[in-house]
């Protein structure tokens, strides 16, 4: 049994339960191939796809470090923080009724009474209560939503979550969680709401889950995925295009929400709002009634199904794709090198189907495209003819894909691969899908678009060169800021260029009283001259006026003189 998205069985109720989300469905990318029927003669147009986002916690193993971290194999009663003399509260692992096991950390919300993992307390303080939560899905998934843990005996005062790429052989922090990021962590503390497109990537503490105490209120702790989407997709996600383009063109974002495990460090449990009662520590534990972990099989944009069997999930591959995560080509189609579908252009991506090896391709290169394309051989229809010289083979037929940005094609035979010439629109690469140096990706047009390729538009003044990266910000000197390296910092003002000024409203240099001015000269008050108002009335060569500067006054001359000179070369001090 099969789901176009990630588990049997689960189907509609991950349909109903995206559709009640307040942000846009990522049910984009579901179709990887589609027929095209024209003169009598068949062929498949391919597409980018991918499975759809699903509740992912119906599909992985829970493991605890250590071992004998739930509570219940010796039964015990347990307290509450909010009436922390009420300790009726009984954990026994030999009783159904009385245990709490991982397990229901992942079953059905709303059962009644509610169900939860519950730890041992911590009858070992002041030792700390270190706890591991391990997450493991056994294969590459993709997140898509805000990561949401609730907590049944208030939310710990420290906690780590980290992910691995790699099936937990490493781990890389994900996000910090205290009351006091600096102490605890030496963190200063921030929420996913300081972040920027810049700064998407920063791992980041946050206090705003760990403070105070509303046991009954404050149930959750979240990873905010949804807030960093929204940095590129806009409020509400309402500008997939963009967001997609950015996951497309940028590997770091797109391995940011990519991973094989979770790992839920619990480091110090709520204790409420006084001291630890050392006489008590019955109600001192973790609790956790559900997580709630949204996403999809990572496919590499080659299959729109991933199935659960035999206690493992793996994708469903097309485009001559094989493997958990469709990572390699079919034996038979490594006609060039494998590569991930890609998003772009807009709205059906680029599949990059994997192609027949020319050794074994049917048919003598001498065929003619169109009897390719009757044959139901050419990949992309009749949409790639126009550039193909008809002596192409199978394999470069597909390679020739320029995206309207070059009417011809050189075959390498060699390589056996076909090149775009050529290419137009500020494109260059070998299908014209990459931007010109000096030029960055459009995020709001196609590929196939003419003004795919915005020029970068870096002050020639204020920036190293004329490059910027693929969101269009420039690599700019010391003391410019801003995309294009058109502004200044404080302390700096414009004169072809930044140049450090003489003071400024936040680091004042002026001297004696002085008032910084326009960031270039000091206002000083009477009897004080000079540039810095350094000098006495008489002038610094005269006796009986004494400046107050505490400035060496071997050094004061020097910086004196060359300000002289400068001025002369200038016609005005330099700023």
């Amino acid at each position: 049994m099969r789901l176009s998205g990630l588990l049997p069985l689960q189907a509609l109720w991950a349909a109903l339960s995206l559709t009640a989300q307040h942000f846009p469905s990522w049910g984009h990318y579901d179709l990887c191939k589609a027929q095209l029927h024209w003169d009598q003669a068949m062929s498949w147009d391919y597409m980018a796809c991918q499975p759809e986002a699903a509740l992912l916690t119906r599909s992985l193993k829970v493991s605890l470090d250590p071992s004998d971290s739930t509570c219940g194999e010796t039964p015990e009663m347990y307290c509450t923080l909010e009436n922390p003399y009420m300790c009726n509260n009984e954990c026994d692992a030999h009783m159904p009724e009385l245990a709490h096991p991982p397990e229901l950390m992942l079953d059905d919300e709303g059962r009644i009474p509610n169900t939860f993992w519950q730890s041992v307390s911590w009858r070992s303080f002041p030792e700390p209560l270190l706890i591991n939560i391990t997450l493991s899905w056994g294969k590459t998934i993709e997140l898509t939503e805000d990561i949401v843990i609730t907590f049944e005996s208030g939310r710990p005062e420290q906690m780590v979550l980290e992910k691995s790429l790699d099936h937990g052989r490493t781990w890389q922090p994900y996000q910090f969680y205290t009351a006091d990021c600096l102490t605890s962590f030496g963190m200063e503390p921030r929420s996913a709401r300081d972040l920027s497109p810049a700064s998407v990537l920063d791992i980041i503490c946050m206090e705003e889950y760990s403070r105070g105490y509303v046991w009954k209120v404050d149930k959750m702790v979240r990873f905010e995925i949804q807030e960093r989407f929204a940095l590129f997709g806009g409020p509400g996600l309402q500008d997939m295009a963009s967001l997609y383009g950015q996951l497309d063109t940028t590997k770091d974002l797109r391995d940011f929400f990519t991973l094989t495990d979770l790992r839920v460090r619990l480091l110090r449990p709520a204790t409420g709002a006084t001291s630890v009662d050392q006489h008590n520590h019955s109600k001192y534990f973790y609790a956790i009634s559900n997580l709630d972990i949204r996403g999809r099989c990572k496919c590499n944009l080659h299959a729109n199904n991933c199935i659960w069997e035999k206690g493992k999930l793996s994708c469903e591959c097309e485009h001559n794709t094989t493997g958990p995560d469709c990572g390699r080509c079919k034996k038979g189609f490594q006609g060039r090198a494998w590569t991930a579908g890609s998003y772009l252009p807009i709205p059906k991506g680029t599949a990059n189907v994997c192609l027949p090896d020319p050794s074994v391709a049917s048919g003598p290169r001498s065929h003619t495209a169109k009897n390719l394309i009757t044959r139901g051989h050419d990949p992309r229809a009749s949409l790639q003819t126009a550039c193909v010289p008809s002596t192409l083979s199978v394999f470069s037929l597909q390679a020739c894909e320029c995206f309207g940005h070059s009417n011809r094609c050189s075959y390498l035979e060699l390589l056996t691969t076909a090149i775009c010439v050529s290419c137009k629109h500020n494109t260059r690469g070998r299908h014209c899908q990459l931007c010109r140096l000096g030029y960055h990706r459009n995020p709001s047009a196609q590929l196939d678009h003419h003004n795919v390729c915005r020029d970068c538009e870096c002050h020639p003044d204020g920036s190293l060169h004329h490059r910027c990266n693929d969101t269009g910000y420039c690599d700019c000197k010391e003391g410019a800021t801003g995309p294009k390296c058109d502004r200044c910092l404080p302390g700096y003002y414009w004169h072809r260029g930044c140049r450090a000024g003489v003071c400024d409203n936040f680091l004042t240099r002026c001297e004696n009283g002085g008032v910084c001015e326009d960031n270039g000269r000091c206002v000083c008050p009477a009897p004080y001259t000079g540039l810095l108002c350094e000098k006495g009335q008489c002038g610094e060569e005269v006796g009986g006026c004494v400046s107050q500067s505490p400035r060496d006054p071997t050094l004061h001359r020097v910086l004196l003189s060359l300000t002289a000179l400068l001025t002369t070369a200038n016609g005005r001090p330099p700023l």
